[in-house]
């Protein structure tokens, strides 16, 4: 079979599983088991680094590319390792515009650390899980200290610095019954792009497993007792939505309101979860090895090592192409006759290890999650729809809620404008 695939993704970890902090529900820590050989030599080489700079840049067919640094904690590289990576880019960079995302605890974040960043025009990704009773309920030290004030002292620098961020808050058992405490916390910490992650994980069971976090397909594990139950995932995101609809849309960005947004005007989804088919955003270990993702970094799901075949043909190989098709082509009939493929496409293959309605294995675990909140949207999704359709921007659903609100009645001239401006309605919307 002769593939041809338009570039691809790869979300590259220069300290393989290496962290410096302990957060007791990540997923990635205990990769240390596939390189136990690595245990004191973990560090990316300079050889497979400058591999990787020239082949990423080659497999691109598109002028723009966008190297993304993650871990473990990708920082405890040093600042060196990053001072020859913007070398290797502009040696090899062809060019092409070259971007560069890393995402960070920002345990070790100082000046040095911000002034590159914003001299080198990084994306930071600064992972905080809410106010600093919720974050540190998961996110400690080894000592199994809290990192939250740590956190703060890394934004507070990178908005010091005018360095571009967002923020990842993994949503679990320990934050999801407080939607609106977490979105304010993080609009109040200045954060403008938002990004929720839903934490679901499976412990094995089976007394033979190398690793203790599973694959979909494994029967023998449970779920993790931090993981987020389905339902009240979705219902964390609708409470937040109703907030951002009325008062934040068009100065603050939600991933998965952004995904609805596009799915809603058939554009093209922007994140891999919800996308029909995946199969091209890989994960790159320390030592060269190439996963199908960052999510199925075991044995079976390795592509090959880029020491021995480069990135653009791992990307056109038949196990690539496989992995990304069966996203689609697994999917339950549940899944296939729902009303909101259109926007969910199955979600993410890791998490397809629930029996749907009918009795099928393979279906989402979030499914029950994502109904509710599609749903919750739907009518404010539609009208978005037509606004965008006819030429307003994205703001004009304020007034759109400001003004449905007094039509039923809920809003009188003396009370506070529905839009959140914090004026009377009759001084704000009113003279609209």
């Amino acid at each position: 079979m002769t593939l041809t695939v338009n570039g691809c993704h790869v979300m590259a970890k220069p300290t393989g599983s290496v962290c410096n902090i302990d957060c007791n529900y990540c997923f990635y820590l205990e990769k240390e088991a596939l390189y136990p050989e690595r245990k004191q030599n973990w560090r990316m080489s300079d050889e497979t680094l400058e591999q990787y700079i020239r082949q990423h840049i080659e497999a691109q067919q598109s002028q723009q590319v966008t190297f993304a640094w993650q871990g473990g904690e990708p920082t405890m590289m040093g600042l060196p390792f990053f001072h020859r990576v913007i070398a290797l880019c502009e040696k090899y960079g062809q060019g092409k515009q070259i971007q560069h995302a890393l995402q960070t605890n920002g345990i070790l974040m100082n000046p040095e650390w911000a002034a590159f960043f914003a001299e080198h025009h990084f994306l930071i990704g600064l992972s905080i899980d809410g106010p600093q009773a919720l974050h540190d309920t998961y996110r400690v030290t080894r000592a199994g200290g809290g990192t939250h004030a740590k956190v703060m002292e890394a934004l507070a620098l990178l908005k010091q610095h005018n360095v571009e961020f967002n923020t990842l808050t993994v949503v679990g058992k320990h934050n999801v019954s407080h939607a609106r405490e977490v979105y304010e916390f993080l609009l109040a910490a200045g954060s403008r792009y938002i990004q929720f992650i839903p934490l679901v994980e499976r412990i094995s069971t089976a007394e033979t497993s190398a690793l203790n976090l599973v694959l979909p397909g494994e029967s023998a594990a449970t779920l993790a007792p931090w993981t987020v139950p389905s339902r009240q995932f979705g219902e964390f995101l609708s409470e937040i939505f109703d907030i951002w609809v009325r008062r934040d849309i068009g100065r603050v960005s939600v991933q998965m309101f952004d995904v609805a947004i596009a799915a809603w005007n058939s554009q093209p989804p922007v994140l891999c979860v919800h996308t029909e088919t995946c199969g091209h955003a890989f994960a790159l270990e320390s030592n060269g090895d190439l996963y199908n993702c960052d999510h199925f970094v075991y044995p079976e799901h390795r592509l090959g090592n880029i020491h021995q075949q480069d990135i653009r043909e791992l990307n056109n190989s038949e196990q690539a192409y496989a992995f990304g098709q069966a996203k689609r082509d697994t999917l339950t009939t549940d899944c296939r006759q729902c009303e909101f493929r259109f926007v969910c496409h199955g979600g993410c293959p890791k998490h397809r290890f629930a029996v749907s309605f009918t009795g099928q294995p393979g279906h989402n675990y979030l499914c029950a999650g994502y109904k509710h909140f599609f749903r919750h949207i739907t009518r404010d999704m539609n009208l978005l729809r037509d606004l965008l359709n006819g030429g307003y921007p994205p703001e004009a659903m304020i007034y759109a809620q400001a003004q449905k609100s007094v039509a039923v009645g809920s809003v009188s001239r003396n009370d506070p404008c529905p839009c959140g401006s914090g004026k009377k309605y009759k001084k704000c919307c009113l003279q609209s």
